[in-house]
């Protein structure tokens, strides 16, 4: 059995008690690949997915503290319009696909909470499927894509090796480029950079880390990550998003971005972006009900549009306080501020 710690590069322990696999891709090699790190796991064989994912009456919470791994291959569209509420760095054509759903890590505010009805992780292993779509929208104008959203898919890549092939990929393909964003702090990938393959590292101060980031590795991880890749030749970004707020944030961001600073040269940093907590209403629903303890999603955000938010005052000052602390550092720096 692999060390999980050390193979996803993350802090969760222990391997998946069950693997439901679909019976159309069985003897799939990628499917054989992962469940050879799993030699105890009980395999499962199932007709689809959904028919595990998606069963009514499920607990995300429970789930996500002793999940199972289903693996899939995914049918129908496999390329997203970008969400309104992503940053999309002033890109036309943005968009997203997911590999895998849900994530290692246990982010308290993670709309993924409210998205999925179930905790468990689904590995989509039909990869050149989405290549192929990909392909298809790159024949009519440059694309922008983001393959890490829904997932945190540099934590998991020892078991998939998707980075490589996303980079791969990317190297073929002149008029494309993708964002893999994470919260790991791996440095361990041995793989060729691309300059339109943007290591994307979300940053959050140790306090925040620790009350609502679960599992995730901690600040001066990932800063460690990203100034190895950084240094490599890799383009990184940093991500001060979500900004959340906490008792004292001014302080704490503030010391946040002096301990960056002191971490990684910000001046060679591609660029950052800047955007408080925001979520769909239908999302932060669902989550206010399953963790009613929870200072993160509790918060009496204001509703506007289908969308909660800090009020806007807030919103402006914390964002406004962070985009001048890195100008203070920076004053030429590209800075992507998330607005409506």
């Amino acid at each position: 059995m692999i060390n999980i710690e050390r193979s996803f590069g993350g802090s969760v322990q222990g391997a998946f008690k069950h693997i439901y696999i679909e019976k159309e891709i069985l003897n799939n090699q990628r499917v054989k690949s992962i469940i050879e790190h799993f030699p105890d796991s009980r395999i499962i064989v199932i007709d689809h997915y959904k028919d595990v994912f998606n069963r009514k009456r499920q607990d995300f919470i429970l789930q996500h503290s002793s999940r199972n791994l289903i693996l899939a291959a995914k049918k129908g569209r496999l390329v997203y319009d970008g969400a309104p509420v992503c940053q999309d760095f002033g890109n036309s054509h943005f968009y997203y696909t997911s590999c895998i759903m849900n994530c290692l890590y246990d982010c308290e505010y993670c709309y993924l909470k409210g998205m999925y009805p179930s905790g468990n992780l689904v590995i989509f292993v039909n990869i050149e499927d989405i290549f192929k779509e990909v392909e298809e929208l790159l024949e009519k104008f440059p694309v922008y894509l983001c393959v890490s959203y829904d997932t945190d898919l540099m934590a998991i890549d020892n078991l998939t090796g998707f980075v490589l092939e996303w980079t791969e990929f990317t190297k073929k393909h002149k008029n494309l480029t993708i964002e893999i964003r994470t919260k790991c702090g791996r440095k361990d990938l041995n793989i060729e950079p691309c300059d339109r393959v943007i290591f994307a590292w979300t940053i959050s101060p140790e306090p925040v880390i620790a009350k609502f980031e679960h599992g995730s590795a901690s600040m001066r991880q990932r800063l460690e990550a990203a100034s190895h890749y950084l240094e490599s030749g890799w383009p990184v970004r940093l991500c001060f998003d979500p900004m959340i707020y906490i008792p004292s944030w001014k302080d704490i961001y503030g010391k946040m971005i002096r301990d960056v600073q002191k971490s990684i040269d910000m001046v060679k940093i591609r660029d950052f972006s800047v955007g408080s907590f925001r979520i769909s209403e239908s999302y932060l629903k669902k989550m206010r009900k399953a963790m009613p303890l929870s200072a993160a999603v509790q918060y009496p955000f204001v509703l506007d549009e289908g969308y909660y938010h800090y009020p806007d005052d807030l919103v402006d000052e914390m964002e406004i306080f962070l985009t001048g602390e890195i100008r203070k550092i920076c004053p030429d720096a590209e800075i992507f501020r998330w607005a409506e």
